[in-house]
Parts: C-alpha cells; structure tokens; sequence
C-alpha cells in the first residue's frame, strides 16, 4: 500500500475514531470499527474513490451500525449491562467540540439516551449534529432518502429533547464547586446536606464495580444519598479491591465533572456528575476495569491536579 494512501487515512483517523465512538459509546469498540475500516481502505480500488473522506465515513458509519445491530450487541444493551465509557478532557477521540451540540452528542448522559433510538436514528443524530453532515450527504452515507434523514433527525432531537429536560451548559467552575461540596458532604456523612444537592429528580447507575451482571440504578433523593453514602464509606473491603487506599481527583469526563479514585496513579473507578441548576442531576459510578481502561491509559500520560483527598 503506497505511502500516499495511509497519509491519506491518517488523516481522517481521528475523525473517524470520534464518530465511531459517538455511535458505539465505546473506546475499544471504535478502534476497532477503524481499524476495521483500515484494512477495507486497503483493499479498496482507490483510483475509483472519487472523494476518500466521504468513503470513509460511510465506511466506518455502517461497520458501527453493523456492530449496533449484532446480536451480542443487542443481547448486552438490553441486559441492562451497558454504560458508556467514559474519556478524560482532552483525549481526541472525544472529537469536535466548537459548538454546544458537538459537546452536547459526546456528554455520557446523550450517549445513554441515544441507546433508546434505532441505530439509523442514532447515526442520522450524530452525523448532522456532531459534524454538520447535509441531508444529502446523510443520505448518501446511510443509503437512504434526504427526506427519510429530515424525518429521522427530527424523531432523535426531540426523543433526545424530551428525555434531557434541562436547560444550556453548566459553566465548568461552578459546576466542579457543586462536585467538590458534594464530596464533602458523602465522605462527612452530612445526609441532610447531601440530599439537598441533588435534583427532585436526580438518578444514579452503578456498574458495581463489574461484579454486577446488571446495572445498578436509583431514584429518588433519599436512595441516590444512601447509595452514595454507602459507596464513599471506606472499608478494608474496598480497600481491598482498589489494590490500596485511593486518592479522590475531580477531573473532567466527556465534557462533565467527575471523582477519579486513584490507586498508585492508577485509575480504579470514576463517578461522573451531570449538573444542573447548581444541583447533582445524575450521577454514573464506573468501576469495571474494560470501561476505564483508555481513561487510565490517559490519566498516567495527564499531569493532574492535587486530589481532594489523599488518602480514602
């Protein structure tokens, strides 16, 4: 394969790796859709690829939906055994992030949500939301009419719309203070102060440390507090199985604040908050090894703040 040819696929790369990555919600599930998309490049007759970029992405796009669309994948997704993996700020595969819907489509909250649509729904979404793509150029990734993408493109923003019933960005500092006042509150045992942080309608999932076949999920203030007081309580336990006594990091996460328990520079699980109106929305607690693994990778590469607790 010339020289000329990888350039060309290099370049795209990155793009490519953060629209498959919107479409699967999965680090490891988009290198390898690229890479996937690699080896077709190769064996394409590139003298007859009018416009590559364009290529490619209808390439990557429907080897994402054939993933979506397998039966394992389905059999996961409706398990209930399915979160979003989280990335740290600044990791490239988090992609475009100029506008407020660019951000937006990579937030885990929107990733959760876009479970919920068809997989041509949730290609047509990110495709004219994430990176701008026409109706028509729509179409002619997805193999189907300008109209049928309008249609589809509009089911999506307002399911999505429908289900986020909440209002623009939280603007970052104000929205760590909230995490940081959080933090407090769970590790103090304040139970009255923590509940009053969250949102009437405030939810949590937990992965249970991936000891659990199935998602944990709470509702309600006063289960989200216990859930979260029982989890920030230190035990020999958890000690345990953290390999050690974690370090707390607030840090960013798919554009959203986040507690980073740090073991030895290791990262061992991650809360990711959604904040809204100066209270805790949502909050997602990932612990299974296979979903931190490429914010792990990138936190040892990351230069980090102090912790918030050095010791837990």
């Amino acid at each position: 394969m010339e020289t000329a040819a990888i350039d060309r696929f290099e370049a795209s790369r990155g793009r490519l790796a953060s629209l498959a990555y919107r479409l699967l919600g999965s680090a490891a599930d988009a290198e390898d859709a690229v890479q996937d998309t690699f080896l077709r490049w190769q064996a394409a007759d590139r003298e007859r690829v009018e416009t590559p970029e364009a290529w490619l992405t209808k390439v990557v796009t429907n080897l994402c939906l054939d993933r979506l669309r397998s039966a394992q994948a389905r059999h996961e997704r409706a398990a209930g055994a399915w979160l979003p993996e989280p990335l740290l700020e600044g990791d490239p595969m988090l992609g475009p992030a100029d506008t407020f819907e660019q951000r937006e489509s990579v937030s885990l909250a929107v990733l959760t949500l876009l479970e919920r649509l068809s997989p041509v729904e949730r290609a047509v979404y990110v495709l004219r939301e994430a990176f701008s793509y026409s109706h028509a150029e729509i179409a002619g990734i997805l193999d189907i009419t300008r109209s049928a993408s309008q249609q589809h493109v509009h089911r999506a923003r307002i399911r999505v719309a429908a289900e986020r019933r909440r209002g623009g960005e939280t603007d970052p500092a104000s929205a760590r203070r909230v995490v940081e006042e959080f933090l407090a509150a769970a590790t103090s045992g304040r139970t009255e102060r923590l509940v009053a942080l969250l949102t009437d309608d405030v939810t949590a999932v937990s992965d249970g440390a991936g000891l659990s076949r199935r998602l944990l999920r709470y509702t309600t203030r006063e289960r989200v507090a216990s859930y979260v007081r029982a989890g920030f309580k230190p035990t020999p336990a958890k000690r345990r199985l953290a390999g050690g006594s974690p370090a707390m990091h607030i840090a960013r996460v798919n554009g959203s604040p986040a507690v980073l328990a740090v073991v030895d520079g290791r990262v061992v699980g991650a809360v990711a908050f959604e904040v809204s109106d100066g209270k805790v929305a949502s909050l997602r607690g990932i612990a299974a090894a296979g979903r931190l693994a490429r914010l792990d990778e990138a936190w040892r590469q990351h230069e980090p703040d102090a912790p918030v607790i050095s010791a837990w």
